[in-house]
This record gives structure tokens, sequence and C-alpha cells, in this order.
């Protein structure tokens, strides 16, 4: 018999989405079927989902809820068991989830939100009549209030799991809404609703919740740090035995390069060759230059310091003038979108800016782009880098997050192993000195129409720097490698090697097609000195060598704390093999798991 499960949410995929939640949302109670779950979920009733709930029928009546008369709805729709929240006073509205048509938050969130996570906990206890859950998932800041309401509310008590997938976003409201929130005056408290004289609805979740999940496993853990943490560390590293990690994953059956009807041609490992009609139709649908050779870089983000977009258009300088090309597809702040769009009408031709989100381009630039930049300074998972791998695309990230636990850094070492798949830089630290641009004149110049962007707030920094050098450093990587010349596809043999003219020569596996993966050239000197740092040149190695310094051309591909000499011990033998590796393949590995247990 399956376990009932109530998921309360604010967006699911294919209903409404603004981002990566409704991705997941949208796909985990498929994911969970399999295993015993039956999983329904509660969503607001905007328009767009009541318009798709198939076989509508009420369920629950309120006549006075929160300023006005709502009900449950239950239906179905994608494939998904819902419950609409229909109450048209608080939901029924032109624009987003969020913000209305122009892209201000509506002011009314924090009652819009108290009054999705008060559904929730009153459908768990039991409001329909022939149906009661075991357990309430709780997603995000929107339905942060469930525990409380679960705790605080009487009634029976059932076990809530508290979903963080961006600490960014809190939910704080001053403390006077508390009775329009419907909480008693003892929520109000430290260990309850309470937090720096507000109501925080995550941080209520965080406290309340009997576990807490976050979507990666480096992302549990960087935020009990001060830096990461959001204000909420404390807490975090208080309640760190029921905080988890779980790598997010996609639904590979929306996401599938070889029965994508978004795309101009499907294509998979075995018909590399069809890949090329998207890069033409990515370049003709965006306005770009129709130059084959020319690498082309995609990116699919919110435009937003988080997403480090200022980062990129720091970047952009060296990757005109490489004669690469860039479509970006995404919304968000209004100055960094102006100066995508000033960079595009400045340079037509290599730079093409769509403001919104539009799916099906976002699956064209997905199989279209030779790379897929993800520049973020903190990145709780990230699907993006997810959907690059999925379609053959070098994903280029920062070493932050679930971009860490999914990215493996082609370094020498992960190489030499035939375990990279993409490509990491180091973000900045606002402690250290940022880096002097190079003194070359065509360097320093910044493309027509992009102006330098403006440093955010003290409040906004959160201890973070702009990593641009790190990030035109793996982009002159990528260039070198999504530019070289085309070879004819080597047939593949067992254990990972390629046949040439009769021979056999390593290939190093690169981005994943569809379930087959991409090999990377590897010259014999980079694989030659990969053998000397990893002291396995000529089969001669001691047991125990110090690791290489970390650096721009050779370090461990997830980050960990090094010692004071910047070294990482590295191990062989039996225990390498017991170890999980960090950019060192099965004959070197580091000897440490830095970032919990975990293996993928």
């Amino acid at each position: 018999m399956a376990h009932p499960v109530l998921a309360v949410v604010s967006e699911a995929f294919p209903l409404v989405k603004t981002g990566g939640l409704a991705d997941v949302a949208g796909a985990l109670p498929l994911a969970l079927a399999p295993e015993g779950f039956a999983v329904r979920t509660l969503l607001p009733g905007y328009p767009g989902v009541l318009a798709r709930l198939e076989g509508a029928k009420p369920v629950v009546d309120w006549p006075d809820f929160f300023g006005g008369p709502a009900r449950v709805v239950s239906g179905s729709a994608a494939g998904l068991d819902l419950l609409a929240l229909d109450a048209p006073h608080l939901y029924a509205r032109p624009g987003g989830p969020y913000a209305g048509p122009d892209g201000i938050e509506w002011p009314d969130n924090g009652l819009r939100f108290a009054a999705l996570a008060w559904a929730g906990a009153q459908v768990a206890q039991g409001a329909i009549a022939d149906w009661r859950p075991a357990l309430v998932h709780a997603h995000d800041w929107q339905a942060g209030l469930v525990p409380a309401y679960l705790r605080f509310g009487g009634g029976p008590r059932v076990p809530s799991v508290v979903t963080v997938h961006n600490l960014a976003f809190q939910g704080q409201y001053p403390k006077a809404l508390l009775a329009a929130f419907r909480l008693p005056p003892a929520a109000y408290a430290v260990d309850g609703v309470e937090y720096y004289d507000t109501i925080g609805f995550l941080k209520a979740g965080i406290a309340l919740a009997e576990r807490i999940t976050t979507v990666s496993p480096r992302y549990a853990l960087e935020i009990r740090t001060s830096e990461f943490g959001m204000g909420l560390d404390g807490l975090l590293r208080e309640r760190a035995s029921v905080l988890t990690g779980i790598l997010n994953g996609i639904d590979t059956t929306e996401w599938d390069p070889a029965a994508d009807p978004r795309i101009s041609a499907p294509f998979d490992a075995k018909r590399l060759a069809a890949r090329e009609a998207n890069r033409a139709a990515l370049r003709q649908r965006m306005g770009l230059a129709a130059e084959p050779s020319a690498p082309l870089f995609g990116v699919v983000s919110r435009l937003t310091w988080q997403k480090g977009i200022d980062v990129l258009l720091e970047a952009l300088p060296d990757l005109l003038a490489s004669g690469a090309q860039l479509a970006v597809v995404g919304t968000g702040d209004g100055a960094l979108q102006n100066a995508l769009l000033r960079a595009s009408q400045s340079n037509p031709g290599q730079v093409a800016a769509f403001i919104g989100f539009d799916e099906s381009l976002a699956h064209l630039v997905q199989a279209g782009s030779d790379a897929i930049l993800v520049p973020s300074r903190f990145e709780p998972c990230g699907l993006t880098q997810l959907c690059a791998l999925r379609y053959g695309a070098i994903p280029v990230v920062s070493r932050v997050g679930g971009l860490a636990d999914t990215v493996i850094d082609a370094n020498e070492m992960a190489l030499a192993a035939g375990t990279g798949n993409g490509m990491q830089f180091a973000p900045g630290d606002a402690r250290s000195p940022r880096p002097r641009p190079r003194a070359h004149p065509r360097r320093l110049a910044r493309p027509r129409g992009v102006a330098a962007p403006a440093a955010p707030g003290d409040g906004d920094r959160r201890g973070l720097a702009a990593p641009g050098a790190a990030l035109r450093r793996a982009l002159s990587l990528a260039h070198r490698l999504t530019h070289a010349p085309r070879r004819a596809r080597p047939s593949r043999t067992p254990g990972g090697h390629a046949r040439f003219r009769g021979r056999q020569r390593r290939v190093a596996l690169g981005p994943r097609v569809g379930d087959r993966a991409v090999p990377l050239r590897r010259s014999r000197r980079a694989r030659d000195r990969a053998h000397r740092v990893a002291g396995t040149h000529g089969r001669r190695a001691s047991r125990f060598r110090r690791g290489p310094r970390a650096g721009p051309a050779l370090r461990p591909s997830r980050a960990w704390p090094l010692g004071a000499e910047g070294r990482a011990p590295l191990q062989r033998g039996k225990a390498a093999r017991r170890s999980v590796g960090h950019g060192a393949g099965p004959a070197v590995r580091l000897a440490r798991e830095p970032f919990g247990s975990h293996r993928r």
C-alpha cells in the first residue's frame, strides 16, 4: 500500500513555473510513485492552474478564509494528483505567482502564502473527509509556516519535512501580522516563528519541522557557515542532526534530446551530427551570425546578482574578442537586463538576449550551445548544468553548492581518469583583493554598450565578490575545447578506449548526451604531466604523496578545506578505491571525503 504524502508548494511544472522549484515539485511526485509514495500536491489556485485542472471536484469549503471565501478543489493535470486552493481574492490576479505584470511583488504576499500554509495544515489534519496524509512535505518559504500551524494550531500531530530550495529567500513579515496569519501569541518565540523581531516563514519551518532537507549535499554544509547561512547558520548548525542534502535531478523524459519536440532535430550520442542543426536553428532564432566555426555559449538563468550575471558581463570582452557568440535567455534584475540588451544591440551577430522565459527556447539553447555558463555566486543545486550534460553541452560553472556536486572539473587528473564532464572556476572572496585585469588593450576594452555593473549593496554581498578573472580562464579553456577541429568520431570499445586506425588510445569521457558520454580529446603531453603530478609516471609511485597546489590549471574538482600549505593529501591503493575521488581517477584519490559520505 502506498504511503500518502501531502506536498505544499507555490509552483509546479508544467502548470506554473518561475524557476527550478517548479521543475522539482512537478517531477518529484512521479519519481516517488514507484518507491511506494502517493503524493498529492497542494497549489495556490492561480487562473492557469484552475484552467488545466481535470476532473475538478470541491472537497473543502471555507466561507471566511483570510479575507474572503475559498475552497479546495481536487483534480489532476500532467499526471499529477492535485489540490488547488481556489481563493480568488488571493490568487486570481494577472502577472506571475509572486509579482504583478510590472514585476513588483504583491504587497500581501505574506497573507497569500500564510493562507496556503494554513490550508496545507488543515488538509494534513483531516479537512478532507476520506483522505489524510502520513507526512507533509513543505517546499521553501512559501510553505514554511506549515510546521508552525501543525505545532500551534491543535489537532492531530502530523510529521513534516521542509525542503530548502534557496536559503536567500526566507519570507520575513512584520510581527503585527501574527493575528492576521492566524498564529497564536505562543508561536511568536525564539523557538517558534520569531526571527529578528519579525515573522520568519522559512525560519519557522527550519525550527519546527521534524526533518530538514536541501537540494545538494554540499549546500547542506555551506548553509551551516556564516558565509552562506544568510543569518540562519546558527539554527541550522543546531539542527544539523536532522538536516540532509539530497541532490536534485531532472525529469529525463521531459529533457530527452532523442525525443524532444521543442528542438529542431533530435539527436543522441550515436547521432551527434544532428546536433549541428540545432546550433544553426539557435543562431537563426536568436539573430546570431551564421558562423558554424564560432563557439556558441548559452545562458538560461534568472538575471540576478546571485546567478553571477554581472560576472558574465565582466568576462564578456574576452569572450567576444575570441570570436565566440553568446545567447542569453532569462529575466530578472532590470539593470542586468538592460546591460545585456545594450551588449546585444552593440554587438549584433555575436550577442543575443531574450528577456523573458520561453520553455521551448530554453530547450533549444541546451541543444544548440557548445557550452552552458552558470557563474553563480552561490547555487543550492542548479538544474541548468544537469540539462547541459543531458544535451551534450559543456557546463562551465562556479565551484559552489550543487554545481560542485554535479560537475567534475576536467582538470588534468580528471582527464587522466576519464571522469571530467565540465569545467569549474573558483568564486571570489571579498576578503581577497580583486585580480588586476591584464594589460593588453584588447583585453581591457569593454564591448560597446556594456557598462561596468554597479557594485551591489553591502546587505546583498554576503561576503562574496565577482570571480570575473576565474570565469575568464574557464571561458578560455571552454573556447579551446569547443573551437577545436572536428575529427571522425572513434568507435567505442570496452574499458573506456577508442580505436583509431587499428590502435587504441585512452579517451577521457566528457559531457553526457542522453545516456552516453562524449569523448574529450587530451594531448599526450597533458596525460604525461598528469601522471607526473600524480606520481604514477612510469608505473612507479610512492604509497602516499602530497597533492598538487590548488591552482587554475590543476586542482581538486570539488573544493574542500586545504591545509596551511594549500595542499591536499592524495592516497593510492586499496584505501583510494574506498574513498570518493575529487578530480582523481581510480589510481589516485583524495584521502578524505570533504562534503559528506554520499556517493553518486
